[in-house]
């Protein structure tokens, strides 16, 4: 391997992680459930099967400017076999 490509890919990992380490407010958020989004007013904006095991959702809100999309992946060989990601989209 070419060390000039390790010491770049060690710099990204560096920076990838103090950016991690920088957001507090990341940390502070609850995470963002399907459930949640849905009892405080969202409403889905839009579906779609992304691929075999994947589906995307995506919410809006009234009150809102920015929409919500959650990834919900469906594998029944992990545990928990139902495994969502929501986030906001600005």
């Amino acid at each position: 391997m070419n060390p000039m490509w390790s010491g770049v890919r060690a710099i990204a990992c560096a920076l990838i992680l103090q950016l991690l380490a920088s957001t507090p407010v990341a940390a502070q958020q609850p995470a963002l459930t399907i459930e949640k989004l849905l009892s405080d007013g969202w409403e889905v904006a839009g579906y779609i099967s992304a691929w075999e095991n994947r589906s995307l959702i995506l919410f809006k809100h009234k009150e809102h400017k920015h929409l919500v999309q959650c990834s919900v992946l469906l594998d029944v060989m992990r545990s928990p076999r139902v495994v969502t990601y929501c986030y906001e989209l600005r």
